[in-house]
């Protein structure tokens, strides 16, 4: 959903959250008291960012007030800065009985997070293989999966069309297509304000990786130095959109008429499908080098129990209760605010507004393109590349040093996690 990616703020170090610590104490003012169940006399709290699509926090509350089972507090965070707050509150009396975020090894080895595989183990067959695997530590799976982003490039046909420009299908294409589709105050492509959404999927469709399966680096090749030297090109080119009002999650760069080509998630299709009409098409971000692949980047959010909490067990019984059970307030979750695929295999299947025209398209490039989280891929790791864009696309700096310092932080994570 809208703000919800992991590419933009929500992928800052884990450790620079510590040092919100001071802004913890305010944190509890955020959102809002309410979704409050009946039923018991236990009371739980649980955190979500502020999704940008219309009525997805009177959803998440209208939930909480039908479980029996607890009175579920919601705290809403409408800050931009959710994952510094709510980590720093997680490290006081204040932290959370639950709360929603993305797989990070990290919140394992802390102790941070409860282990849910009593309660995934009933239906484990009924998730995508992909999200349980992003979720499992040693044979055990913490979180669980509400819905899959899949992001990729929306367009708009006619434009390519008066051009003369076809669906880019290599990073050089889509760099010649952003020239062409630049004209007066149309930028032909935009990719967000920092650039870190296209990161990961720049390097899958360089034939690279994150890690590999043994958690070694394996981003560190001649195909993604090919490509931060062509993203280098289009970021000086003039043709890529810089400093919009917002960034790449919101649709309103597409939808107003700021650029042609617009980076952004599947949540927003029903925005833009609303402004932009049959205008609208989708493609898979291209492969950078021959051998190279289309990728396709999926996001999304989980829900975990606070393992430090006063009330794990009343919490496990809650996600239990509306990620597990509730299978209706999963589909509306995914479905009713935007676009996103259910990680339930039932629910997809059953999900009609998926099966038919541009939201069809989505799904079948993420059945065919899509990458999904390595949960060894910690913060520091993403900071580490996120400065190599910084390095390189922006300031023109050698991609081969940028690698080799990102190289020394990497290891040493990989050292203090894996040994």
């Amino acid at each position: 959903m809208s703000a919800s990616s992991k590419s933009n703020w929500d992928r800052r170090t884990v450790l620079r959250a510590a040092m919100g610590l001071a802004a913890a104490g305010g944190l509890t003012a955020c959102g809002g008291n309410t979704g409050r169940g009946g039923g018991s006399g236990t009371r739980l709290t649980q955190y979500f960012h502020a999704y940008g699509e219309a009525g997805t926090e009177q959803a998440v509350k209208r939930y909480a007030k039908a479980y029996k089972g607890a009175t579920v507090s919601t705290q809403w965070i409408t800050s931009n800065d959710f994952e510094n707050k709510l980590f720093a509150t997680l490290l006081t009396d204040n932290a959370p009985d639950v709360f929603e975020f993305h797989p990070q090894i990290q919140l394992v080895r802390s102790g941070q997070v409860a282990d849910l595989t009593d309660l995934v183990e009933p239906v484990k067959d009924d998730f995508n293989p992909a999200d349980i695997a992003s979720h499992t530590v040693d044979g055990k799976t913490y979180g669980i999966r509400m819905i899959d982003d899949p992001q990729f490039f929306f367009y708009r046909p006619s434009l390519l069309e008066k051009a003369g420009v076809e669906v880019p299908e290599t990073l050089d294409e889509l760099i010649e297509a952003a020239a062409k589709l630049t004209t007066g105050k149309v930028k032909g492509l935009y990719l967000g304000n920092d650039l870190h959404a296209v990161i990961n999927p720049m390097i899958w469709s360089a034939g690279a990786d994150t890690l590999d399966e043994k958690n070694q680096i394996a981003y560190h090749t001649d195909g993604v130095v090919e490509g931060l030297r062509k993203m280098r090109s289009l970021f000086t080119s003039g043709d890529l959109l810089l400093g919009a009002p917002t960034d790449y999650w919101d649709p309103s760069a597409l939808n107003q008429g700021l650029c042609a080509i617009q980076f952004c998630g599947m949540w927003a299709m029903p925005q833009m499908q609303q402004a932009l009409g049959d205008d609208l098409g989708v493609f898979p971000f291209p492969k950078v080098t021959d051998d190279g692949a289309p990728s396709v980047y999926n996001g999304g959010w989980s829900m975990f129990v606070n393992a430090k909490g006063r009330h794990v067990d009343e919490a496990k019984e809650y996600v239990k209760w509306l990620w597990i059970d509730q299978k209706d307030y999963q589909e509306d979750w995914a479905t009713s605010y935007g676009f996103h695929i259910p990680p339930r295999t039932s629910i997809a299947e059953r999900a009609d507004k998926l099966k038919s025209g541009l939201a069809a398209e989505g799904v079948e490039l993420f059945n065919e393109y899509g990458h999904f989280d390595n949960i060894g891929w910690t913060q520091a790791m993403i900071t580490a590349l996120e400065d190599v864009f910084a390095d390189c696309v922006r300031k023109g700096g050698d991609p081969e040093a940028a690698l080799d310092k990102a190289d020394k932080a990497v290891g040493r994570e990989l050292t203090k996690l894996f040994g």
